[in-house]
């Protein structure tokens, strides 16, 4: 399995949601940087938008304090060179990118293959790998409690809208309030063995789905425990 790296998920998350906030001018910039891939100069992008190169440079300035855009390489011109502006990785996200479909085409492959317990199997082995990843990348977490406040956080900056995880007693409990693979599991309900398998191996608990959007619930309440508590 590829490694998982959550480095600058949280990063982009809150550049995608400020893109609503760009001005026309902004978003048509970024437009013009995604279809020109090497670059472009302060003066071409001012040629492209019939603006002057002033208010150029204050759009394309805006867009590097955000991340979204940065200096690419100086191009040769004769004379002084040519400093071209580029989209960074965290700008390329900003745009469409129909991963749904291809999920979806992913699942009803297994499903083709292996049927509805090996989609099940799949799904739990693939949320049991990347959990196993998590604990590689925080070996310093011990308690059950502190895996659980640690596994909120990832959820959260992976869109699950979680906030912080809540205790009673030695019952910790997660509450999400957004699943990324909704759409998904209200056609198939295996795909939710992902997340459990997950947040069971990370935390080394058994973890009770007490209530589930996919099935009509409000949110995706996981409730975790000692698997040695009776």
């Amino acid at each position: 399995m590829q490694q998982i790296s959550l480095k600058g998920v949280k990063r982009v998350k809150g550049v995608y949601k400020m893109l609503e906030l760009l001005g026309n001018r902004q978003q048509e910039l970024l437009k013009l940087l995604l279809k020109h891939k090497g670059g472009l100069t302060l003066e071409e992008l001012s040629e492209y938008l019939k603006i002057s190169r002033n208010a150029v440079r204050q759009h394309v300035s805006a867009l590097e304090n955000n991340g979204i855009v940065t200096e690419g390489i100086s191009r040769p011109s004769g004379g002084r060179p040519e400093q071209l502006y580029v989209l960074t990785d965290e700008g390329k996200e900003f745009f469409p990118r129909n991963y749904s479909w291809f999920a979806q085409l992913m699942v009803e492959s297994i499903t083709q293959e292996s049927g509805v317990t090996g989609l099940k199997e799949k799904m739990a082995a693939m949320g049991a790998g990347v959990a196993q990843q998590l604990l590689s990348q925080n070996g310093a977490l011990k308690t059950r409690e502190q895996k659980v406040e640690k596994l909120s956080e990832v959820m959260e900056m992976l869109g699950y809208n979680t906030g912080s995880s809540t205790v009673d007693g030695d019952t910790s409990t997660i509450e999400a309030v957004n699943c990324i693979f909704h759409n998904l599991a209200m056609k198939k309900p295996e795909i939710c063995q992902f997340d459990l398998a997950l947040l069971s191996t990370f935390t080394d608990s058994t973890v009770n789905h007490e209530e589930c959007m996919a099935k009509g619930g409000n949110v995706c309440r996981f409730k975790f425990t000692s698997k040695d508590k009776k």
